[in-house]
């Protein structure tokens, strides 16, 4: 029984494989941890946990890096998302957006399913997340989206993970750094070296400190 680290890129994992002196492999195992590389995007995500999870693992560990609505979070700083929702997946109709919820097709929320404690976590702000095909980058739709979901952070993978983990009943828990502020595209204000840095030292220390 062991951890299974899930990030959509390499770079956004790269000091734990340096750490722990691991190969960097798409899927890298070791005795304590192994690491899956899924790819970007929620249907890269999916595809590679379908192919991947099994009852060894006791706990599914997403790390990323994220953009924040919140325009007082910091950047570089680390958040637990504790919900998640595919924020994109329903229907248009003239006036509003009907979630897959509304159409009576299934759900679009899923959370952490982690029950048990680290003092690791307890550092962290517990927040709203939604996954998106497409982030934000203009300035009316991010205001539509803070009006109708009131998010805190948009990732590319989040709620896949939770997805596939929610169907295999395993626990989940995902930790991001914030890299930048939802805004109209500006890559130059952007900290993604120091959220990855956090992200990392972060990860590393959890690894080193978890215990069934």
């Amino acid at each position: 029984m062991k951890i299974l680290v899930v990030a959509a890129t390499f770079a956004e994992v790269k000091g734990i494989y340096e750490h722990f002196d691991c190969p960097p492999a798409a899927f890298m195992q070791s005795p304590k941890f192994d690491i899956l590389i899924t790819g970007v995007g929620m249907t890269a995500t999916a595809f590679a946990l379908g192919k991947t999870l099994s009852a060894q693992y006791q706990l599914v560990l997403n790390l990323g890096i994220a953009g924040s609505f919140d325009y007082n979070t910091n950047l570089g700083s680390l958040v637990q998302v504790i919900e998640d929702e595919f924020s994109e997946l329903g229907a248009q109709t003239k006036d509003s957006f009907l979630t897959l919820n509304e159409l009576g097709f299934g759900k679009t929320v899923y959370a952490c399913s982690y029950t048990g404690h680290h003092s690791l976590l307890n550092t962290l702000p517990q927040v709203k997340g939604i996954t998106v095909n497409q982030v934000h980058g203009n300035s009316a739709a991010i205001t539509a989206m803070v009006n109708r979901l009131h998010p805190a952070t948009e990732s590319m993978e989040g709620a896949a993970v939770f997805y596939a983990c929610e169907q295999a009943a395993i626990p989940c828990l995902q930790v991001r750094a914030i890299s930048n502020h939802v805004e109209e595209r500006n890559k130059e204000n952007w900290k993604i070296g120091l959220a990855i840095k956090n992200l990392n030292q972060w990860a590393i220390e959890f690894l080193l400190n978890f215990t069934p």
